[in-house]
């Protein structure tokens, strides 16, 4: 192989890694969307909640222990939770909400998300202490 052909792939592993993690995160999350039931968003808020634990997971990882290759985090952070949370999702389903329900979804997703990451933060702390 030649040197350029070794800096092009090299150059592209990014790329593909992000790109593999969003089509399992955009994957999975429609999977988990179709199996909740309807009339309020919670296959959203599911996995919302469950990527901001993840993210709180693999951000505090790297801060306290960091034993996780920067692939790894690029694949799992970039790539599978950007495709898996959703924020656009959340807007368009929270405007089509009754305003009492609008209300609550964003409460539901701001609050549990919240905390959410302090949970990851603290499962993490307790592993390094």
């Amino acid at each position: 192989m030649s040197v350029e052909n070794t800096h092009a792939l090299k150059r592209a592993e990014p790329v593909l890694l992000v790109a593999v993690g969003g089509f399992v995160g955009a994957t999975l999350r429609h999977a988990v969307a179709v199996a909740l039931p309807g009339g309020f968003p919670w296959g959203t808020l599911a996995v919302n909640v469950a990527g901001s634990f993840a993210l709180g997971v693999l951000l505090y990882e790297a801060r306290l222990v960091d034993l996780l290759s920067a692939e790894t985090r690029l694949v799992v952070g970039t790539g599978f939770l950007s495709s898996f949370t959703t924020y656009s999702t959340f807007a368009v389903q929270t405007a089509s909400l009754s305003p009492t329900l609008a209300v609550a979804n964003v409460a539901a997703n701001y609050v549990l998300g919240l905390l959410a990451v302090l949970s990851a933060r603290r499962v993490v702390g307790g592993v390094v202490a």
